[in-house]
Protein backbone atom coordinates (compact mmCIF):
# COMPACT_ATOMS: atom_id res chain seq x y z
CA UNK A 1 0.00 0.00 0.00
CA UNK A 2 2.60 2.54 1.04
CA UNK A 3 4.96 1.73 -1.86
CA UNK A 4 2.17 2.15 -4.39
CA UNK A 5 1.19 5.45 -2.84
CA UNK A 6 4.75 6.81 -2.94
CA UNK A 7 5.08 5.72 -6.56
CA UNK A 8 1.91 7.62 -7.45
CA UNK A 9 1.05 11.28 -7.83
CA UNK A 10 2.32 12.98 -4.68
CA UNK A 11 1.30 16.41 -5.93
CA UNK A 12 -2.12 15.58 -4.51
CA UNK A 13 -0.60 15.83 -1.02
CA UNK A 14 0.88 19.21 -1.86
CA UNK A 15 -2.54 20.29 -3.09
CA UNK A 16 -4.16 19.15 0.16
CA UNK A 17 -1.64 21.13 2.23
CA UNK A 18 -2.16 24.24 0.15
CA UNK A 19 -5.94 23.87 0.33
CA UNK A 20 -5.94 23.60 4.13
CA UNK A 21 -3.78 26.72 4.42
CA UNK A 22 -5.93 28.65 1.96
CA UNK A 23 -9.19 27.68 3.67
CA UNK A 24 -8.26 27.80 7.36
CA UNK A 25 -4.97 29.63 7.96
CA UNK A 26 -4.53 32.55 5.61
CA UNK A 27 -8.04 34.01 6.07
CA UNK A 28 -7.13 34.34 9.79
CA UNK A 29 -3.61 35.69 9.22
CA UNK A 30 -3.46 39.12 10.85
CA UNK A 31 -7.22 38.80 11.42
CA UNK A 32 -7.34 36.88 14.71
CA UNK A 33 -9.91 37.90 17.28
CA UNK A 34 -9.13 37.64 21.00
CA UNK A 35 -11.17 34.46 21.34
CA UNK A 36 -9.26 32.86 18.43
CA UNK A 37 -6.13 32.48 20.62
CA UNK A 38 -5.94 30.15 23.62
CA UNK A 39 -3.09 29.27 25.98
CA UNK A 40 -2.52 25.51 26.25
CA UNK A 41 0.24 25.08 28.82
CA UNK A 42 1.22 28.69 29.41
CA UNK A 43 1.68 32.03 27.68
CA UNK A 44 4.33 30.67 25.30
CA UNK A 45 2.26 27.63 24.23
CA UNK A 46 -0.58 28.95 22.11
CA UNK A 47 -3.22 27.42 19.90
CA UNK A 48 -5.50 29.32 17.55
CA UNK A 49 -8.67 28.61 15.66
CA UNK A 50 -6.48 28.34 12.57
CA UNK A 51 -4.43 25.51 14.15
CA UNK A 52 -7.51 23.48 15.04
CA UNK A 53 -9.41 24.04 11.81
CA UNK A 54 -6.39 23.40 9.58
CA UNK A 55 -5.62 20.14 11.40
CA UNK A 56 -9.21 19.00 10.99
CA UNK A 57 -9.05 19.86 7.29
CA UNK A 58 -5.78 17.97 6.81
CA UNK A 59 -6.92 14.96 8.83
CA UNK A 60 -9.92 14.54 6.54
CA UNK A 61 -8.09 15.13 3.25
CA UNK A 62 -4.98 13.08 4.00
CA UNK A 63 -7.02 10.14 5.28
CA UNK A 64 -8.92 10.14 2.00
CA UNK A 65 -5.71 10.15 -0.02
CA UNK A 66 -4.33 7.08 1.79
CA UNK A 67 -7.14 4.86 3.14
CA UNK A 68 -6.10 2.90 6.22
CA UNK A 69 -3.59 5.51 7.34
CA UNK A 70 -3.58 7.18 10.73
CA UNK A 71 -3.08 10.86 11.52
CA UNK A 72 -1.00 12.12 14.44
CA UNK A 73 -1.64 15.85 14.74
CA UNK A 74 -0.43 18.22 17.43
CA UNK A 75 -3.90 19.32 18.47
CA UNK A 76 -5.38 15.81 18.41
CA UNK A 77 -2.58 14.59 20.70
CA UNK A 78 -3.16 17.53 23.03
CA UNK A 79 -6.80 16.40 23.32
CA UNK A 80 -5.94 12.67 23.59
CA UNK A 81 -2.28 11.70 24.21
CA UNK A 82 -3.00 8.10 23.15
CA UNK A 83 -3.20 9.30 19.53
CA UNK A 84 0.61 9.52 19.60
CA UNK A 85 0.85 5.75 19.95
CA UNK A 86 0.00 5.36 16.25
CA UNK A 87 3.64 6.24 15.52
CA UNK A 88 4.60 2.81 16.83
CA UNK A 89 1.93 0.90 14.91
CA UNK A 90 1.91 -0.88 11.56
CA UNK A 91 -0.30 1.55 9.64
CA UNK A 92 1.16 4.44 7.65
CA UNK A 93 0.99 7.65 9.68
CA UNK A 94 0.54 11.24 8.62
CA UNK A 95 2.34 13.52 11.10
CA UNK A 96 0.78 16.99 11.08
CA UNK A 97 1.65 20.34 12.58
CA UNK A 98 -1.01 22.67 11.18
CA UNK A 99 0.71 25.91 12.20
CA UNK A 100 4.34 25.53 13.22
CA UNK A 101 5.39 28.88 14.65
CA UNK A 102 2.07 29.78 16.24
CA UNK A 103 3.60 32.66 18.19
CA UNK A 104 4.84 34.22 14.95
CA UNK A 105 1.42 33.64 13.37
CA UNK A 106 -0.33 35.33 16.31
CA UNK A 107 2.04 38.30 16.05
CA UNK A 108 1.21 38.65 12.35
CA UNK A 109 4.71 37.68 11.22
CA UNK A 110 5.29 35.51 8.11
CA UNK A 111 7.65 33.04 9.82
CA UNK A 112 5.26 30.12 10.26
CA UNK A 113 4.52 27.01 8.23
CA UNK A 114 2.40 23.90 7.88
CA UNK A 115 4.27 20.61 8.33
CA UNK A 116 3.15 17.22 7.02
CA UNK A 117 5.21 14.03 6.99
CA UNK A 118 4.33 10.47 6.01
CA UNK A 119 5.95 7.75 8.11
CA UNK A 120 5.70 3.96 8.27
CA UNK A 121 7.06 1.79 11.07
CA UNK A 122 9.20 4.61 12.39
CA UNK A 123 10.71 5.68 9.08
CA UNK A 124 9.80 9.05 7.57
CA UNK A 125 9.23 8.53 3.86
CA UNK A 126 8.04 11.90 2.56
CA UNK A 127 7.48 15.40 3.86
CA UNK A 128 5.94 18.74 2.94
CA UNK A 129 6.89 22.08 4.50
CA UNK A 130 4.65 24.93 3.36
CA UNK A 131 5.12 28.56 4.35
CA UNK A 132 1.81 30.06 3.17
CA UNK A 133 2.62 33.70 3.91
CA UNK A 134 5.78 33.31 1.81
CA UNK A 135 4.16 30.90 -0.69
CA UNK A 136 7.07 28.45 -0.50
CA UNK A 137 6.64 24.67 -0.65
CA UNK A 138 9.51 22.36 0.27
CA UNK A 139 9.10 18.66 -0.52
CA UNK A 140 11.32 15.70 0.32
CA UNK A 141 10.87 12.04 -0.60
CA UNK A 142 13.26 9.46 0.79
CA UNK A 143 15.89 8.62 -1.82
CA UNK A 144 14.64 11.25 -4.27
CA UNK A 145 16.08 14.49 -2.90
CA UNK A 146 14.62 17.74 -1.65
CA UNK A 147 13.07 20.63 -3.56
CA UNK A 148 11.63 24.09 -2.95
CA UNK A 149 8.94 25.03 -5.44
CA UNK A 150 10.22 22.28 -7.72
CA UNK A 151 13.90 23.32 -7.66
CA UNK A 152 16.40 20.95 -6.05
CA UNK A 153 18.21 22.22 -2.96
CA UNK A 154 21.45 21.12 -1.30
CA UNK A 155 22.68 21.95 2.17
CA UNK A 156 26.35 22.04 1.20
CA UNK A 157 29.07 22.45 3.83
CA UNK A 158 30.39 25.41 5.81
CA UNK A 159 34.06 26.33 5.47
CA UNK A 160 36.20 24.21 7.82
CA UNK A 161 37.11 27.21 10.00
CA UNK A 162 33.73 28.96 9.81
CA UNK A 163 31.85 30.15 12.86
CA UNK A 164 28.79 27.92 12.83
CA UNK A 165 25.38 29.57 12.68
CA UNK A 166 23.16 27.58 15.05
CA UNK A 167 19.46 27.84 15.92
CA UNK A 168 18.63 26.12 19.20
CA UNK A 169 15.97 25.58 21.81
CA UNK A 170 15.26 28.59 23.97
CA UNK A 171 16.68 28.01 27.49
CA UNK A 172 13.25 28.72 29.01
CA UNK A 173 11.97 25.46 27.52
CA UNK A 174 14.73 23.13 28.68
CA UNK A 175 15.64 21.10 31.74
CA UNK A 176 18.68 22.06 33.82
CA UNK A 177 20.67 19.23 32.25
CA UNK A 178 19.69 20.33 28.75
CA UNK A 179 20.58 23.95 29.58
CA UNK A 180 24.09 22.84 30.48
CA UNK A 181 24.43 20.92 27.21
CA UNK A 182 23.18 23.84 25.14
CA UNK A 183 25.62 26.18 26.88
CA UNK A 184 28.31 24.27 25.02
CA UNK A 185 27.16 26.14 21.92
CA UNK A 186 27.99 29.49 23.54
CA UNK A 187 31.66 28.67 23.02
CA UNK A 188 34.07 30.15 20.48
CA UNK A 189 33.31 28.93 16.98
CA UNK A 190 29.53 29.06 17.32
CA UNK A 191 27.01 31.83 16.76
CA UNK A 192 23.92 30.46 18.50
CA UNK A 193 20.46 32.01 18.77
CA UNK A 194 16.99 30.86 19.89
CA UNK A 195 15.02 29.16 17.13
CA UNK A 196 11.89 30.42 15.44
CA UNK A 197 9.54 28.04 13.64
CA UNK A 198 11.27 24.66 13.77
CA UNK A 199 10.05 23.77 10.29
CA UNK A 200 11.52 26.92 8.75
CA UNK A 201 14.78 26.44 10.65
CA UNK A 202 15.10 22.96 9.11
CA UNK A 203 14.43 24.50 5.69
CA UNK A 204 17.18 27.05 6.32
CA UNK A 205 19.63 24.22 7.08
CA UNK A 206 18.56 22.32 3.95
CA UNK A 207 19.27 25.47 1.92
CA UNK A 208 22.62 26.11 3.61
CA UNK A 209 21.43 29.35 5.20
CA UNK A 210 21.88 28.01 8.75
CA UNK A 211 24.64 25.54 9.62
CA UNK A 212 22.86 23.47 12.24
CA UNK A 213 20.16 23.08 14.86
CA UNK A 214 20.16 21.88 18.46
CA UNK A 215 16.76 20.97 19.89
CA UNK A 216 15.80 19.66 23.31
CA UNK A 217 12.25 18.43 22.61
CA UNK A 218 11.13 15.56 20.42
CA UNK A 219 7.49 15.99 19.36
CA UNK A 220 7.29 14.28 15.99
CA UNK A 221 5.15 16.98 14.38
CA UNK A 222 7.93 19.55 14.89
CA UNK A 223 10.77 17.42 13.54
CA UNK A 224 9.69 14.62 11.18
CA UNK A 225 9.23 16.76 8.08
CA UNK A 226 12.36 18.82 8.62
CA UNK A 227 14.68 15.93 9.43
CA UNK A 228 13.83 14.23 6.14
CA UNK A 229 14.19 17.53 4.29
CA UNK A 230 17.68 18.05 5.70
CA UNK A 231 18.68 14.44 5.04
CA UNK A 232 17.54 14.57 1.42
CA UNK A 233 19.41 17.86 0.95
CA UNK A 234 22.61 16.05 2.01
CA UNK A 235 22.60 16.92 5.70
CA UNK A 236 23.00 14.78 8.81
CA UNK A 237 21.38 14.34 12.21
CA UNK A 238 22.01 12.55 15.51
CA UNK A 239 20.98 12.58 19.15
CA UNK A 240 23.34 13.26 22.04
CA UNK A 241 24.27 9.58 22.23
CA UNK A 242 25.12 9.53 18.53
CA UNK A 243 22.10 7.43 17.63
CA UNK A 244 19.68 8.62 14.93
CA UNK A 245 16.59 10.54 16.04
CA UNK A 246 13.51 8.30 16.39
CA UNK A 247 10.17 9.89 15.51
CA UNK A 248 8.32 7.67 18.01
CA UNK A 249 10.37 9.16 20.88
CA UNK A 250 12.74 7.97 23.57
CA UNK A 251 15.67 10.02 22.22
CA UNK A 252 18.78 11.13 24.11
CA UNK A 253 18.36 14.91 24.06
CA UNK A 254 19.42 17.43 22.87
CA UNK A 255 19.83 16.35 19.25
CA UNK A 256 21.15 18.07 16.16
CA UNK A 257 20.50 18.38 12.45
CA UNK A 258 23.21 20.00 10.35
CA UNK A 259 24.38 20.72 6.83
CA UNK A 260 26.80 17.77 6.80
CA UNK A 261 28.15 15.02 9.05
CA UNK A 262 31.26 16.95 10.10
CA UNK A 263 29.13 19.87 11.26
CA UNK A 264 26.75 17.56 13.13
CA UNK A 265 29.73 15.94 14.86
CA UNK A 266 31.11 19.34 15.81
CA UNK A 267 27.78 20.38 17.34
CA UNK A 268 27.46 17.09 19.22
CA UNK A 269 30.96 17.49 20.65
CA UNK A 270 30.02 20.96 21.95
CA UNK A 271 26.78 19.68 23.45
CA UNK A 272 28.60 16.85 25.21
CA UNK A 273 31.22 19.27 26.53
CA UNK A 274 28.44 21.42 27.98
CA UNK A 275 26.71 18.44 29.54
Amino acid sequence: MIDDFLAGDLTQVEAAVRAAAAAEIMPRYRQLADDDVIEKNGPHDLVTTADRRAEEHLTASLSRLLPGSAVVGEEAVHADPKVYEALGGDAPVWIVDPVDGTRQFVRGEPGFCTLVALAHRGEVLASWTYAPALDEMAVAVRGRGATVDGTAIRAGSPAPDAVLRIAMSHPDYTSDEQKRALLGLRAEGFAARPCGSAGLEYLAVARGEVDGLAFSWEYAWDHAAGLLLVAEAGGAQATLSGAPFRVAGGNDLPFTAARDRATADRILAALRAGA
